[in-house]
């Protein structure tokens, strides 16, 4: 099962020239730049863990990329993701984020359903890669 979360989820996986095109793009904007990793992908989890600090005032796409790569080598088998954030006043948001890198095996989520008092029924959903501990949900 392939999670969808941010923009280009649904397309196959961006390339380093793609994900740098990208990069380029929100640099021209003025956007800040940071890159976020994690092995818990629910969707509800907004809280990554941050690699490094943003990129304020970053000129060159390069030095991102450097990031991501970075990312990449000490984390192997989790999510690695690239937020632009735009400070505009009135905007003051996360902009663009997407994957860039995914682990080799993405095991989904599963759908657990209650019944409750008034025929009420709640579904609640759950992440199989979390029923391993963290830093052993992916690989071998």
């Amino acid at each position: 099962m392939r999670i969808t979360q941010g923009q280009f989820s649904f397309l196959p996986d961006l390339t380093d020239d793609e994900i740098r095109a990208q990069v380029d793009y929100a640099i021209s904007k003025g956007w800040a730049l940071s890159v976020e990793w994690t092995d818990d992908p629910h969707p509800r989890n907004c809280y990554w863990h941050m690699w490094g600090i943003p990129m304020f005032q970053i000129q060159d796409g390069a030095g991102v990329l450097y990031e991501v790569n970075a990312c990449r080598k000490a984390n192997p088998e989790t999510y690695i993701k690239v937020n632009a954030f735009d400070n505009t006043r009135g905007v003051e948001s996360m902009v663009m984020s997407f994957i860039v890198q995914r682990p080799s095996v993405e095991p989904g989520f599963g759908l657990q359903r209650t019944e409750e008092q008034g025929r009420t029924i709640r579904y609640t959903t759950h992440s199989y890669a979390t029923q391993r501990p963290a830093g052993l949900r992916y690989g071998a």
